[in-house]
């Protein structure tokens, strides 16, 4: 790296510099650098120093370069017991629960832990930097006081009896760091030098007035050093913000400037940039980590929770057996193809549906299904924590998921933050308290998981691209800073401080307040802005395309001319233009047997499209987990009117009523049927009496006609040549003549459905089930079943006869060009390309622009 670099020359300036400083501090009090502690900042720095003094230090003995949690594991080793803050979610938000029951919130402990928890992890390194004696004491009791302010409100009495648990909490437990704190540690040294940051640490300020004068600050901070200027790259969005921060750190790696420094203000946007550079060969060193929760390993293991949940849903229990390592292949995929096929969302459904089913398929799928309801059944009872982490591990092992997760390195902090370890499960000591339902014990599963961080291990080779807070850019060398995120939410100038605590509380505790957080953030700006090479990149417009501001801090660079506009660092190439040309497929090899009026509404809409997704038997799978929509409903009145008129077949009635009353017993057993909660389909129900109203006003003017009802959804086969007609119909009636009546329950808009039967030749639906009723002359009609004032009425097909003669004649000629090798191009057409599944395949994105 370059000597001449200003980092190093505050570490090595034989005058000003930090070493310097040091020697001379320990010259001028003749120190010896042995029993000499220089605090830093923050971890990564004590790496720094070391190699720093290595550089250009004196010869001989090295002082000891520790941070105050480094030094403390180095002074005795320090175990959590009893009630103390363990720094451990998993521990403390079981001791949490124990310490709101004994305040009386028992029924709520589960519910407040979490809060607690943050309140006292605020407020621990306050408690943390008081002598023993006075944290019980006189800090406690200052605490105390913040926590009454405004207890005498019933709004915020949960509020402060939280405080006072907290404040209690953090003053009654013991700290790693109090060793550091006794005399006997001052006796090992002889003098404590701070090398400052851009805040104050509470247990520095107290190890200071615990040294005396024989401990001295010396600031980290540039002196009278210029501000280089910045270059500056807006983007349009969020991936091109992502292209370009990934491009920065690409040409400075290029052009010899490693390591690079990539600041993390957005974990979403760090995480895009890092995969783009991986996708390049650059692997990053992330010192700040993402959150547990975020790793495949987490997501594994809570997927199992969800899945054994007593209302869990048919997509949970797929993912969890998706990701077990014994799981079979092919059960799990008929039994997804079977959940989908029906549209069960609810796991429940589908055991009530294949314990009573008849059907080969289903039979075949009974044991699968039983072995998984065992394994489920194991997590359904009540238990305390401990019990719990047994039995998940049990659980882990016997769908095949442990041993993946124990050789995963985020797998494995997964397991060590869980106490998932074969000796440390966890027992009555580690985790007192009472039992947990199976929805407690994943919510702290979660928890634990959010509060954890997974920081993947540097390798062998120092690191090119390492990605850290703004902050921690002090003291280190890079040989170039990417800022990105540069806007006013990633970036503010005055960042909020972390807790619910107001301006007053701050400064009676002595938590940091926004000033101080605003200036210590002003400060780590400028300290970035000292680099000679130092890039920053925001955003024009976030994903929603909402406009976003160039952060406050940006926008006085800004002002003050010091900000250069930057060229694009991706290079350019030139890409020359190939349209695609028109598919033209033939599916001569492809014969289909049976046809239905959707297969052959394809084929008449787009031939390419009846190729793709008839003969190629492409198609999407339908989502499980989906809001209740109009086809829902429809699917639903079918299934209504159905039962209704056969139950009409075996109790024959003309009363009102009784008809009313019938028609309500099938819209329960049909909504039994469909899984339907009576809050998603309360829109739809809200609009059913005006439904059936209208539709039983119909039903008594059409029986007055003289039609009888026959059959509800008959499933109907005709042989047509080489090929089968089938297809499902809503009704067959017959009217006072004998002639047959074909029925299609529609519930669009009646305009619409009145549009469909003007010209009949292009009327497939009702054309085609005509076709499938074996007699010459029949009726045939839609019936409209609207909420409006029209209500229900029908839409008859007066010329069905002839429509169906030419549909057949259609259908032998068009299968028997397809049989001889006609091309199958898409049409590229009309709406019907708006929503096709087959878009992709046909790629006329890209050969229509050609046409």
């Amino acid at each position: 790296m370059n000597e001449g670099h200003p980092v190093h020359a505050l570490w090595c300036d034989p005058a000003e510099g930090v070493v310097a400083r040091i020697v001379r501090a320990l010259a001028e009090r003749e120190l010896h650098a042995a029993r000499t502690v220089v605090l830093v900042p923050y971890a990564q720095l004590m790496g720094v120093a070391r190699s720093m003094w290595a550089r250009c230090g004196s010869a001989g003995f090295v002082p000891r370069f520790e941070t105050t949690h480094n030094w403390a594991r180095s002074a005795g080793g320090f175990l959590p017991t009893g009630y103390d803050i363990a720094f451990d979610m998993a521990r403390d938000l079981i001791t949490a629960q124990a310490l709101l029951s004994q305040a009386g919130f028992n029924n709520e402990r589960f519910a407040l832990a979490g809060r607690v928890v943050e309140l006292a992890y605020q407020l621990a390194p306050l408690a943390s930097a008081s002598l023993p004696d006075a944290r019980v004491g006189e800090w406690a009791q200052r605490a105390a006081q913040v926590a009454e302010a405004g207890s005498e409100s019933e709004w915020f009495r949960i509020e402060s009896a939280l405080i006072r648990i907290a404040v209690a909490w953090a003053a009654t437990s013991g700290y790693a760091t109090d060793v550091l704190l006794r005399e006997s540690t001052r006796n090992q040294v002889d003098a404590l030098i701070v090398l400052e940051g851009f805040q104050t640490d509470p247990l520095t300020q107290t190890l200071c007035t615990l040294w005396g004068d024989h401990a001295l600050h010396l600031s980290l901070v540039p002196a009278n050093t210029p501000v280089a200027p910045a270059a500056s790259h807006v983007a349009a969005d969020p991936e091109d913000e992502a292209e370009l921060a990934a491009a920065c750190v690409l040409r400075h790696l290029a052009e010899g400037r490693a390591p690079v420094a990539l600041i993390a203000t957005d974990r979403a946007l760090t995480r895009r940039i890092s995969a783009q550079l991986k996708a390049q060969g650059i692997v990053t060193h992330d010192e700040t980590g993402w959150k547990l929760s975020t790793t495949r390993a987490a997501a594994t293991l809570m997927s199992a929770l969800r899945a054994c949940a007593h209302d869990a849903a048919s997509d949970q229990v797929l993912e969890w057996l998706k990701s077990g390592a014994d799981g079979d292949a092919l059960a799990v995929q008929a039994l997804e193809v079977r959940l989908r096929r029906e549209g069960l969302r609810d796991w429940s459904a589908w055991c009530s549906l294949v314990a009573r089913s008849e059907k080969p398929n289903d039979v075949a799928l009974l044991p699968y299904t039983e072995a998984i309801e065992a394994r489920r059944a194991s997590m359904m009872k009540s238990r305390p924590v401990a019990e719990w982490l047994r039995a998940l591990r049990e659980l882990l092992e016997g769908s095949g998921q442990w041993t993946p997760l124990a050789d995963d390195m985020a797998g494995g902090k997964v397991i060590a933050a869980l106490w998932l370890d074969a000796d440390s499960h966890g027992d009555a000591d580690e985790f007192p308290g009472g039992r947990h339902t199976l929805a407690e014990f994943t919510a702290w599963v979660r928890d634990v998981l959010e509060d954890a961080s997974f920081v993947p291990p540097t390798g062998d080779h120092a690191p090119r691209v390492i990605v850290l807070p703004l902050y921690q850019l002090l003291g280190r060398v890079f040989g170039a800073v990417v800022i990105p995120g540069c806007d006013d939410r990633r970036l503010p100038a005055s960042p909020e401080p972390p807790g619910n605590w107001s301006a007053a509380q701050r400064l009676e505790l002595g938590l940091p307040s926004r000033e101080t957080l605003e200036a210590a953030q002003r400060s780590a700006w400028t300290a970035a802005l000292h680099n000679p090479w130092c890039e920053l990149v925001w955003r024009q417009s976030d994903a929603s395309g909402e406009p976003v501001r160039p952060s406050p801090l940006v926008q006085a660079l800004q002002l003050d001319h010091v900000l250069q506009p930057a060229l694009d660092p991706r290079p350019a190439r030139d890409v020359t233009v190939q349209p695609t040309a028109v598919p033209t497929p033939s599916g001569a090899l492809l014969p289909l047997e049976n046809i239905s009026t959707s297969v052959y509404e394809d084929l008449r809409r787009c031939p390419y499209r009846f190729f793709a997704l008839r003969q190629l038997g492409l198609r999407s799978a339908d989502e499980l987990d989906v809001e209740v929509d109009k086809r829902d409903f429809g699917n639903w009145l079918h299934a209504v009117l159905g039962h209704f008129h056969e139950s009409l077949i075996e109790s024959p009635t003309q009363d009102a009523q009784e008809r009313v009353a019938f028609i309500e017993e099938a819209a329960q057993r049909a909504t039994r049927e469909y899984g339907l909660s009576d809050a998603e389909f309360l829109p739809f129900a809200a609009a059913w009496p005006a439904v059936r109203d209208g539709y039983l006003e119909w039903l008594a003017g059409h029986e007055a006609g003289g039609a009888v009802f026959v059959e509800s959804e008959p499933w109907k086969e005709q042989p047509l040549g080489g090929l089968r007609l089938v297809g499902r119909l809503d009704r067959i009636d017959r009217t006072y003549d004998g002639q047959a009546f074909v029925i299609d329950y529609k519930t669009e808009s009646a305009s619409v459905t009145k549009e469909r039967v003007k010209d009949p030749t292009e009327d497939t639906q009702l054309a085609f089930y005509a076709a499938l009723v074996a007699d010459d002359t029949l009726r045939a009609a839609y019936v409209n079943v609207g909420e409006k004032s029209s209500g229900t009425q029908t839409v008859e097909q007066p010329a069905v006869v002839e429509a169906r003669d030419a549909l057949v004649a259609g259908i032998m000629s068009d299968f028997t060009r397809i049989a001889e090798g006609a091309a199958l191009p898409p049409l590229g057409e009309g709406a019907v390309c708006d929503y096709c599944a087959a878009r992709g395949l046909c790629r006329k994105d890209f050969w229509e622009v050609s046409k």
